[in-house]
């Protein structure tokens, strides 16, 4: 049976990390106010936190593969590869369209072809064409997936769209379940994945972004029909990430809830104690690459389901 979570995780280490004009407009995450004059600083400061991560997970027992992003063409989000690109036990790889231009340029073949000398890569279903048409789907940033019940939650948004997830769909088996969400200011969410993490056995979910009633209780229902424990966080939660989260599993099979510091201490003693009945919980300072890049932990974390050869 397929499994939640895996031990084995892609992440990209920047070279150029910074302010992305060209997704601002539909990330209410990201903050102008903190892009300075000077990028040098910003990348540096954005790659302590990432290094700091990725040796922390290494050292808890993640195999964490890392590749570093390429100074050329310039790509301040290659930080959050799982916009681009997902893995998955069958040996299918899947390449994702992307709203902004710049982003496009993080999709690397070389490192799929580099996996592939390890892990049995059987087909890869390219949905990059929609690009052209002006439809997107941005991975599992755009969905949510719950591998076990193959069923992928969809928030729909201008990075979500409903042609794009129906390919997916056909060409994956995955049932798609769509709803809109949005924030304290009403201003639409642009990925499932600030609002919704999904482990083995329990769901972190934001129900309230969800106005539609109906479609409030269809999530809550499809989840508890799944054998998820739901855990729902606030707006403000939300805000600070607390729906930003990954489970993976150490080589010993210690499972690790991966979370940003700021997601961490958002969290009520209570919903931390809920979580760590099912999962270790770790943290880490995330901030430069949080309000700059308008992702969290989770986004810097491509899960590789891939079977080993």
């Amino acid at each position: 049976m397929q499994s939640q979570a895996t031990s084995n995780i892609l992440m990209i280490r920047p070279t150029r990390f910074g302010f992305n004009s060209q997704t601002a407009e539909s990330n209410a995450f990201q903050n102008a106010d903190l892009a300075t004059h000077n990028p040098e600083a910003t990348q540096a400061q954005a790659l302590r936190e990432f290094d700091e991560m990725t040796h922390q997970l290494i050292a808890a027992g993640v195999n964490v593969i890392i590749y570093d992003d390429t100074t050329e063409p310039h790509t301040p989000d290659s930080i959050f590869p799982n916009n681009w690109v997902s893995f998955h036990y069958s040996g299918t790889v899947v390449l994702y369209p992307m709203q902004a231009p710049n982003r496009r340029f993080e999709r690397r073949l070389d490192i799929i072809d580099d996996l592939a000398k390890e892990y049995q890569v059987a087909k890869i279903v390219d949905l990059t064409h929609f690009e052209q048409e002006g439809k997107y789907l941005e991975g599992t940033g755009s969905m949510v997936l719950d591998r076990m019940k193959r069923v992928a939650y969809a928030c729909l948004s201008p990075r979500t769209d409903t042609r794009v997830l129906a390919e997916f769909s056909k060409r994956t088996g995955y049932q798609v379940i769509t709803f809109s969400a949005a924030d304290a200011n009403g201003i639409p969410v642009y990925h499932t994945n600030v609002l919704m993490c999904i482990g083995d056995v329990f769901a972190v979910v934001c129900l309230t972004a969800i106005s539609d009633p109906d479609e409030r209780l269809m999530v809550r229902q499809s989840l508890v029909n799944s054998g998820k424990h739901v855990i729902d966080i606030t707006l403000e939660q939300m805000a600070h990430f607390a729906g930003n989260m990954l489970l993976t599993v150490t080589k010993k099979g210690q499972k690790l809830l991966i979370m940003s510091s700021q997601a961490f201490h958002s969290l009520s003693a209570r919903q931390r104690d809920e979580l760590d009945d099912f999962a270790t919980l770790f943290h880490f300072d995330l901030s430069t690459i949080e309000g700059l890049g308008g992702g969290s932990a989770r986004c810097m974390m491509a899960e590789i389901h891939l079977p080993l050869k």
